[in-house]
This record gives structure tokens, C-alpha cells and sequence, in this order.
């Protein structure tokens, strides 16, 4: 087994912000051999853009989601995992770092990992480093030219705006590009599959299985799916898999009760779309289009994972490849008059996991709280690859073969100057910011503050952090959060 550290790149003297506490009580992991003795396990390693877990091994009966509810029958599906941040760009960067993000570090969507974290031994180096062929097909970081020699190729995207722009270019979109806008925020096309990004992504991605199966060497094969990230464009035949008038809209439309300002947004990222209100609610027609766009959106990048997942059969190199899937953060499709993600409520910080490993019993679903710093400790150990020392998270091999078994007490997730704390029954957030008096030390001041309990309120309606009868819990979650993600390991 190759040995790897950090020192290759002196990560630890370079990184920056956050360095010394990357340093300080974290052991370096151990690990034994998960599969057959001798045979080098592949990584098919699928993230997909915006995808929140409304999926049908979710027990959402309206999505179809065929291909990915098959890889839960056969893997393990991780029922409360949690993004560290709700944005693209810093999600990423923490997730393929394995580290936590801070104020300072994996903040928005410019993110790059190589510019937060310089140096950093990242998830694909360290596969590459151990003798793996790593590709990035897609959009695996947010930024194509992140952490470049992380891989065996260039990484590859199909060529246009990553967002994918329309097929067809309707008189409303040549007039909103015209004034610099960005087209509609949904489009329904008559077209093949390839006319559309992700199609193009799954054709070489299939391409790469075909090549990767016939060499020697094991290979860490990213594929980032790019809907159904805004603008919702999906062939006609995906839309149609649905009846517009029988799919739901948020049933809680409105702001949290007792909500404090700071919770909130003017979902910018969508109000850039031609048709969209600069301020207010949605028209309800509207809303339905885009829950009817987002759906198809889910539904065609579904029927792409099959292909990779239907390719793996056929090459017979399913029983030797690891597949995990992804996606970078939750989504607000109307919940408290929200959409997009850019906020510390359960639907954005809520994200889909679903990893199958060679040799592991399949059709396990766990409850345990989980993150997306947990996925880099735990490739690298159904991979029986030494874990490098900066980690953050915390292997959750242990629970795909016993998804019951007592587990971490909290998972943690920051936005902007929002720092969460999710429990079993509770989530409380508190916002910060940072004041230096003059003469006086730094020091960080809260101003709003939220607590709901999931367990009587799981849409997250009412705010009962200011109610004195719950003034234990708050401090009880407030020093939980203060004292941060050691505290609360397994």
C-alpha cells in the first residue's frame, strides 16, 4: 500500500488561513482492506449540479428517477447528508479537499480550492498519486482550471457556456441576450439527448469506460452532471413524462414565522432569467413551470447516469468499481418563497448521497448524520488508500455495512456569516460578524439567530430560538456549535 502525506507539497506551511488547526489533534486514519485481496477497486465518482433530494429512494413517488433509485437498491443510500456550504464553487472545493470551510476559507461560488487551500493533497491527487488514471469529465470543480494536476488528462467540458444554453433560440431569448440577459430559465425542446450538455458529458464518459476497462492501471473516473442547475433544459420526451397539473408546489410559501431577516434572499441567481419578476412571489404559473422544468431536468440527467451505470454491466467491471453519487447542495423550489440556494435552511444544506461498493450488501439505507467531508476519508478507505492528515471528516465505510449503528452527533454547514448545526431533532443557526474596537481584540459578535425543531416542525415554519421555554436548547446548540465538529464524533 503506498503511504501518503501531506509533506509532498508542504500543504501544511502553505495553506493559509485555517492551517494550524488542520494541524492540530487530527490522527492519521488507518485503514484495512474493504474488498477482495488483490483486485484495485475503480471510482466512478457522479455529482450532479443543484440536485436536492427529491428523488424516488427519497420516497418522492412524483420523481422519476429510475436509474438513480436502482443504484440505492444496490448500494447505500444516506438519507441525512449534508453539503458544508449551499453554493457550487465552495462546496466542491470542501468536499475535494476534505476540509471545512470558515469565514475566511470555501466561501461562494467564485471558490477555487487552489487558491483557498494552495498545496492541498486534493481527493483525485491522492488517487492519482496512488497509481489511479484520474479523468474529470463535466463539471466536478466549479472552476475547469482548479487543482489541474489532480488529473491524469486536461479536464474536459463540452464546449459553450457550462450552464448549457438554449437549443432553440426563441424571440424572447435573442431579445433578452441582446440586452445581456441570460435567456429563459427553462426551455422544452424537441431534440435527442446529445443536443443537450449532459448528454454530451454521458458520451464520453462512456467513451472513457470503454478505454479505462482495458488498461492495467485502476481509474477515478469524475463525471459532473450539469442539470438540473438553472437554466431547466431538457428534451421534450422529459418534460412529457409528467402531467403539469398534478405536480406539487411548496405547500409553505411564506417566510418562517418569527424568521430573522438575515435568513433570507431575493434568489438572484434566478431573477437573471428573462421572465423573471426583478422583486416579489413567482406567479403561480411560473412556479409550476419551473417545478415542471426541474423535474424533467432531474429525470433526463437520471436517464444519463444509466447509461454510465448500464455501461459498468456490460464491460463487466461493475464488480470491481466503486460508484458514488452526489449532488452539490439542496434547492429551493418555492419553500418559504425561496428558490435557488444561497441560505442556512434544511432544503438547501439537505443533499443526496448514494454510494455502492463491490462486496458490500446493497439496499441498506442509513439515518446517520453525515457530510461531504465524510466522502474523501471514506473513498480512500473502501480503496484501502492511506488518508493524508488534514482531513475533516469522518469515514462512513462502517455504515454501509451497519447503517444503524451509533454515529456522529451533529453535522455542520456555514453560509456566508451563518453557521448551522443539524442534530437529530434540531437545526440552529446563528449569524456572526467579525469586529475589531480599536485597541481591543477581534472579536465575533452574533445578530440573528434560528432554531427549528424537525422533529414537530420538519418544513421548518416557525423560529423558536427567541421562545424563553426553548432557551436551553439554544445554548445547549450554541456551544455545540462554538466548540465545532471534533466535539461531536462518533
Amino acid at each position: 500500500m503506498k503511504h501518503v502525506t501531506c509533506n509532498r507539497r508542504s500543504f501544511l506551511k502553505t495553506a493559509g488561513l485555517g492551517a494550524a488547526t488542520l494541524a492540530t489533534g487530527i490522527p492519521r486514519g488507518k485503514t484495512q482492506p474493504t474488498f477482495r485481496a488483490g483486485r484495485r477497486q475503480n471510482v466512478l465518482f457522479i455529482a450532479v449540479d443543484d440536485l436536492r433530494p427529491q428523488l424516488g429512494c427519497y420516497g418522492h413517488s412524483q420523481m422519476k428517477s429510475p436509474y438513480i433509485d436502482s443504484l440505492a437498491d444496490s448500494g447505500t443510500l444516506f438519507a441525512r447528508t449534508y453539503c458544508q456550504v449551499p453554493v457550487c464553487g465552495a462546496s466542491r472545493a470542501s468536499l475535494l479537499t476534505g476540509v471545512r470551510p470558515t469565514r475566511h476559507r470555501f466561501i461562494d461560488y467564485y471558490t477555487r480550492a487552489d487558491d483557498d487551500l494552495p498545496g492541498a493533497l486534493t481527493l483525485p491527487r491522492l488517487f492519482l498519486d496512488s497509481g489511479y488514471t484520474t479523468i474529470s469529465n463535466g463539471k466536478v470543480y466549479h472552476h475547469a482550471d482548479d487543482d489541474l494536476d489532480a488529473w491524469t488528462e486536461m479536464p474536459w467540458r463540452p464546449s459553450g457556456a457550462w450552464t448549457g444554453r438554449g437549443y432553440l433560440l426563441s424571440e424572447n431569448q435573442k431579445i433578452a441576450k441582446k440586452g445581456g440577459g441570460r435567456g429563459p430559465a427553462f426551455e422544452n425542446a424537441d431534440v435527442p439527448d446529445g443536443a443537450y450538455h449532459d448528454g454530451v458529458i454521458a458520451d464520453k464518459a462512456v467513451a472513457d469506460l470503454n478505454r479505462l476497462s482495458g488498461e492495467k492501471s485502476p481509474f477515478f473516473l469524475a463525471v459532473g452532471f450539469m442539470k438540473p442547475h438553472l437554466p431547466f433544459n431538457a428534451p421534450t420526451k422529459y418534460w412529457n413524462m409528467y402531467k403539469r397539473e398534478k405536480l406539487d408546489l411548496a405547500d409553505n410559501p411564506f417566510a418562517p414565522k418569527g424568521v430573522p431577516d438575515a435568513a433570507l434572499h431575493n434568489w438572484v441567481e434566478l431573477r437573471q432569467y428573462y421572465g423573471i419578476p426583478p422583486e416579489g412571489p413567482l406567479p403561480e404559473e411560473t412556479a409550476r413551470t419551473l417545478v415542471h422544468g426541474y423535474y424533467a431536468c432531474v429525470s433526463y440527467t437520471d436517464a444519463q447516469i444509466g447509461r454510465l451505470l448500464n455501461e459498468l454491466d456490460r464491460l463487466r467491471i461493475a464488480d470491481n468499481t466503486i460508484v458514488v453519487l452526489w449532488g452539490d447542495h439542496g434547492w429551493h423550489l418555492g419553500e418559504h418563497g425561496l428558490w435557488c440556494k444561497h441560505c442556512n435552511f434544511e432544503n438547501v444544506l439537505h443533499a443526496p448521497l448514494v454510494v455502492r461498493g463491490p462486496g458490500i450488501t446493497g439496499g441498506n439505507s442509513t439515518r446517520a448524520l453525515t457530510e461531504f467531508v465524510d466522502i474523501y476519508p471514506s473513498l480512500a478507505e473502501l480503496c484501502s488508500i492511506e488518508l493524508p492528515e488534514h482531513l475533516q471528516g469522518s469515514s462512513f465505510v462502517p455504515l454501509m455495512s451497519d447503517p444503524d449503528r451509533p454515529w456522529k452527533k451533529a453535522a455542520f454547514s456555514r453560509y456566508f456569516d451563518g453557521d448551522s448545526i443539524k442534530t437529530d431533532r434540531y437545526r440552529y443557526t446563528e449569524w456572526t460578524k467579525e469586529i475589531a474596537p480599536p485597541g481591543l481584540a477581534l472579536r465575533t459578535n452574533m445578530y440573528a439567530r434560528m432554531l427549528f425543531d424537525h422533529e414537530t416542525d420538519p418544513g421548518e415554519n416557525v423560529n423558536i430560538a427567541e421562545l424563553p421555554e426553548h432557551r436551553a436548547t439554544v445554548e445547549e446548540l450554541s456551544g455545540m456549535l462554538k466548540e465545532g465538529w471534533e466535539s461531536v464524533k462518533k
